[in-house]
């Protein structure tokens, strides 16, 4: 393949890397600085965060957009804005600044300018926060304390004293000290001297355990609800695992409606009664969806799920897809094993008719799989039977395949009530194989990993993402190995700026007019970095540099592209819209990419 010489592709990278930078860099000033504005307002001399506070302070950021202000009215409220600005240096430890304000006319609106000198900031002279009561000695509260920010020489900053207020009392009622209260709590500020004293004094009270748990359902077996609960009686008090488990509940696919109510504490016994309240779900769903893709084009998928088919909580589902490049249909039937909310038996039976790069893969399979919890891993145990026909381009150039197929994967558990938290990395790894002494057609073994993981950059707006997958087989014959086994990249989740499945080494002697597509490799190497920012309104902008390649020998080059993209963050997902230019191929045009990631 043609390479492109490396000065000008440098310098073409360069350019449209700068051009991105451009784009999202007017963006966000475009979300910062309103076009209609007829004030401007300019801070200068304190960061970000107090010049938002004291811009959030001024009356005048009331009036910004009038048109109907005079000389007079501007000049007043800028004079105003000298002392609103002072008091919004306050919760920063700034008591006695200097602030100076400036107005000039821009026709058609005006410019007003506040230099601001924060001068010497309150320090902190002494803290003392004090537990007392059964709690005093409890890990989570005391860990609250150990890691706030308060110390004697640092500067004061007010919303981190009303942020460990409210901590403590947060986590103390989280552990079950239901009575908790701050008997004390005084921030003293000397500003002539420059310090300031605070002095806070929790008493937690007794811890609370659960009491009576009372259940109204009719729909699944007790022994199988068990297994959503996370509490029990006698434990402490946690409003989490209340809350985890209306999660677990609502999520079961068992119920319409779910209420886990905590009745009156007893001061006496220290108990806290919960009535769990579930309403049976309808038995049958039916959904109809229809979307496009870059990659897939047009697409439509129809969904039936049997959500109760006993009282022992198994589940019937059938899934059908229909698009250019796949068409689909699924059956499965689920059975909930020990934690019933993570963990499960499967059994499958399918149809998959799919285009891989040049290849067809036609195939039925039938399987099953065994779902379990590790820690913060999900452990999955499968074994499947594969009958496939894999079409190579051009006539009478196919082949069948019998796999009986094992294998065993790890995958990171996905954000949900269990972690109570939003996962920044998500890894998953994949090891499966078929020897031919069980009588399939090809004997190999197989190994896949992804992982991805997002890092803020001080705490955002900007974030790093990256991203990666390897995969290598050791097969005995090559040509033998079915196209669902074989690696392919390029796509909106692989290489931006090709096509999907389109990065393969080619067919060996393809016929003329085929256009000679990859026909998948032994290996998969793709990489991905992407720099974030958030701007307003849900959106988050990004620039990204993608590469890799699926291939059969490890000396072979890898390509590589560049793009812009603008991402809708909803709350569990990204829908993202990129435009990429492939580099290492010359004459390519930009390529466009709609996608829909799960945010980590």
């Amino acid at each position: 393949m043609k390479r492109v010489p490396q000065a000008p592709l440098a310098g073409r990278c360069a350019r449209f890397i700068a051009c991105v930078a451009w784009l999202v860099a007017s963006v966000a000033s475009a979300a910062v600085l309103g076009p209609t504005d007829s004030v401007r307002i300019e801070i200068d001399g304190v960061d970000r965060a107090m010049a938002d506070n004291v811009r959030s302070y001024l009356s005048l950021t009331r009036y910004v957009q009038r048109s109907d202000l005079t000389d007079e009215q501007v000049r007043r409220l800028a004079d105003r804005a000298v002392d609103e600005a002072a008091d919004a240096l306050r919760p920063f430890g700034y008591y006695a600044p200097e602030v100076h304000s400036r107005t000039t006319r821009d026709e058609p609106g005006w410019v007003v300018r506040l230099r601001i000198k924060p001068g010497e900031p309150v320090l902190l002279r002494e803290v003392q926060v004090e537990i007392v009561g059964p709690g005093k000695d409890d890990d989570q509260i005391q860990n609250v304390v150990a890691t706030n920010p308060l110390r004697s020489g640092a500067r004061l900053e007010h919303s981190a004293y009303e942020k460990l207020k409210t901590d403590l009392v947060r986590t103390s009622l989280e552990r079950g000290y239901l009575d908790a209260k701050l008997t004390r709590h005084e921030l003293d500020v000397d500003p002539a001297q420059h310090a300031a004293d605070i002095r806070l004094t929790l008493d937690t009270g007794g811890r609370y355990e659960f009491g009576k748990i009372t259940i109204e359902q009719d729909a699944i077996n007790p022994k199988l609800l068990q297994g959503f609960i996370r509490f029990s009686e006698g434990q402490p008090f946690s409003g989490e695992r209340l809350r985890n488990t209306q999660f677990a509940l609502e999520d079961s696919y068992y119920f319409s409606k779910v209420t886990v109510t905590p009745g009156d504490r007893d001061p006496a016994t220290l108990t806290v009664p919960v009535t769990i309240h579930a309403e049976r779900i309808k038995r049958d769903r039916y959904g109809v969806s229809a979307g496009f893709g870059t990659d897939t084009g047009p697409r439509g998928q129809f969904r039936w799920d049997r959500r109760l088919v006993n009282e022992d909580g198994h589940r019937l589902s059938f899934e059908s897809t229909l698009s250019k490049v796949l068409q689909q249909a699924v059956a499965r039937y689920i059975i909930p094993v020990r934690d019933p909310t993570l963990e499960k038996l499967e059994f499958s039976a399918g149809y998959t008719n799919e285009e891989l790069g040049g290849l067809t893969s036609e195939r039925y399979e039938i399987g099953s799989s065994l779902t379990q919890v590790y820690g913060q891993w999900q452990r999955v145990l499968f074994l499947q039977l594969s009958q496939e026909l894999t079409t190579y381009p051009g006539p009478d150039n196919d082949f069948r395949s019998l796999l009986l197929i094992p294998g065993i994967a790890f995958a990171s558990l996905p954000p949900n009530f269990l972690t109570g938290w939003v996962r920044d990395a998500a890894y998953y790894v994949e090891l499966s194989g078929s020897p031919s002494t069980l009588g399939s057609s090809a004997s190999y073994l197989r190994f896949y990993a992804r992982g991805e993981r997002v890092w803020p950059i001080q705490a955002g707006p900007w974030y790093l993402r990256l991203r990666g997958e390897f995969g290598t087989s050791w097969v005995d014959d090559f040509s033998q190995l079915p196209g669902s086994q074989r690696f392919f990249a390029g796509g909106d989740r692989s290489v931006r700026g090709f096509a999907l499945d389109s990065l393969s080494p080619p067919a060996p002697n393809a016929p003329p007019g085929s256009g000679n597509k990859g026909v998948g490799g032994e290996n998969l190497l793709v990489g991905s970095v992407e720099i974030e920012r958030d701007l307003p309104r849900n959106l988050r902008g990004a620039v990204f540099f993608d590469t890799g390649n699926a291939f059969d020998h490890w000396d072979t080059p890898l390509e590589y592209s560049v793009g812009v993209g603008i991402r809708f963050r909803l709350p569990m997902l990204l829908i993202g819209l990129d435009v990429a230019q492939a580099l290492s191929e010359p004459g390519k045009r930009p390529r466009l990419h709609l996608n829909i990631t799960q945010v980590l």
